[in-house]
């Protein structure tokens, strides 16, 4: 616990203005919820469009020169990464396991990063250990999400509605002049959109007065990624946990991985490199339990003797589903769709089915196949 006083994002005054509900959570005094409510943010989100503050986030600017060094820190493809691309990849140790999950971005004279606010001084000082990495202090962080943010994006800035799913580019909107990928942590398309502090507040105004927009706040955007199956970082996955454990492997591209022209020379190669080839002990699954009742994170998974095999790590309302939904860890043999276990909550057993994720599909905008 500390005494220090909670930071405030550049649209702090715009939260108070429109009845944000305000929580702690990773140092900074941020909206959980508006008015409406975590229910209908979550499905105004699906059936429309949302404005997320996340400027929490840390971002900073790394140079050109810089990827051969990144890529001693990340078992991705840094070097390969074309202009106007971004990348999914995670900060990894010596035993394999995941120190941060970051988003990635090739700006054509720069690569442009973004990292959970929790472990941003973490991950800064990790950077700065390697390269010259500038922290972007004074920029704001938006994500428009929903199948209506591409129509939102058409009129008020043409160039990133023509972006596909995770691509990247420079745009001016309402005068601001932004850096915008068509990426997001919803399983909807959608934009995050990083813009200077002090054009944040204006920008985030012209995009809630464009028709179907509604501000939604970090409840809806906990239980939108928990459908989509998305991993949050020091639950589903942490430093005990491999990239191949947590069935994020598909992020590992063939050049890094064995018989690659950049096999491994990443921390912890040599574990993730042998759990590609020969899997692991315990994978990430979805659950679907019985009834109403949401099963929360920390609860023991059993077997049907009675043997612990896992523990949930998120667990919540899916909203779009109707159901409660959960993720967890359990023994790879039990980890195919349809195994039936028992969650222990409060003493009691409550029945669970694993499941494939994500368990909403997701709606990212791709390129159509011809």
């Amino acid at each position: 616990m500390t005494d220090a006083p909670l930071a405030r994002t550049p649209l702090h005054a715009l939260h108070l203005e429109l009845g944000a509900r305000l929580v702690a959570f990773a140092g900074y005094e941020m909206p959980v919820q508006y008015p409406a409510g975590i229910l209908a943010e979550h499905l105004h989100t699906r059936s429309a469009a949302s404005l997320f503050d996340v400027s929490h986030m840390g971002q900073a600017r790394l140079p050109m020169s810089a990827a051969a060094a990144v890529e001693t820190l990340v078992p991705v493809d840094v070097l390969g990464l074309a202009p106007g691309r971004q990348r999914y990849a995670f900060f990894t140790n010596e035993a394999g396991g995941i120190l941060d999950d970051l988003m990635f971005s090739n700006a054509s004279d720069h690569y442009f990063v973004v990292v959970n606010a929790a472990r941003k001084e973490h991950d800064f000082a990790l950077l700065a250990k390697h390269c010259s990495a500038e922290v972007l202090a004074g920029r704001a962080l938006l994500a428009l999400q929903g199948p209506l943010a591409g129509e939102v994006m058409r009129r008020l800035a043409p160039e990133a509605a023509a972006l596909e799913f995770m691509q990247t580019c420079t745009a001016t909107l309402e005068g601001a002049a932004c850096f915008v990928s068509r990426s997001g942590y919803t399983g909807e398309d959608g934009f995050e959109i990083s813009v200077c502090a002090a054009d944040a507040d204006r920008l985030a105004r012209l995009l809630l007065a464009q028709p179907g927009v509604a501000a939604a706040g970090l409840g809806a955007r906990d239980s939108l990624r928990l459908e989509a199956g998305l991993c949050l970082y020091g639950h589903d996955m942490d430093d005990a946990t491999t990239p191949v454990e947590a069935g994020l492997e598909w992020a590992i591209q063939k050049v890094r991985r064995r018989g690659g022209a950049r096999e491994g020379g990443f921390p912890g190669a040599s574990v993730i490199l042998e759990q590609l080839e020969r899997g692991t002990a315990r994978r990430r699954v979805g659950l679907v339990p019985e009834g109403r009742a949401p099963v929360r994170e920390g609860a023991l998974l059993q077997d049907a003797a009675g043997r612990a095999v896992g523990r949930v790590t998120s667990g919540g309302f899916g909203a779009s589903a109707n159901a409660p939904l959960a993720m967890g860890y359990v023994d790879s043999p039990l980890a195919a769709p349809g195994v039936q276990l028992n969650a222990v909550v409060r003493g009691k057993l409550r029945h669970c089915r694993v499941s494939a994720l994500p368990f909403i599909p997701h709606r990212y905008h791709r390129r159509k196949s011809q």
